[in-house]
């Protein structure tokens, strides 16, 4: 998400807010981009990571309502991990794709949460 009144055709990086923190985006902090302008925070998407991929259930989730996705703007009815900040939600999809995104940039150090 972008910061209220920021000047779309000249967007800074202090613009850049992290959906699920709220934190803006630094230098020193990896962020991913997801579809209208919506992003997530390395921090944030290690917390996800866990809730999603590491400590979530296996399918199929039947019983689970379809929940929109804030990164891909689908309904998905998989574990998805929700701001305590804000109405977003990121599903495991996107979160496994983030993870690969991000470890692939070795400057930026982020590595997926082991067990």
């Amino acid at each position: 998400m972008f910061r209220s009144g920021t000047d779309t055709n000249n967007v800074q990086m202090e613009d850049v807010l992290c959906d699920f923190c709220l934190i803006s985006w630094t230098a020193d902090k990896p962020f991913m981009e997801g579809h209208h302008g919506s992003h997530i925070c390395g921090a944030c998407l290690s917390d996800a990571f866990r809730t999603t991929v590491l400590f979530a259930g296996d399918p199929p989730y039947t019983d689970m309502p379809a929940i929109p996705c804030t990164m891909c703007i689908e309904d998905r009815t998989e574990p998805c991990f929700d701001s305590a900040k804000r109405k977003a939600h990121i599903c495991r999809r996107c979160v496994k794709m983030a993870a690969v995104t991000l470890e692939r940039d070795a400057e930026l150090g982020w590595k997926r949460p082991e067990r």
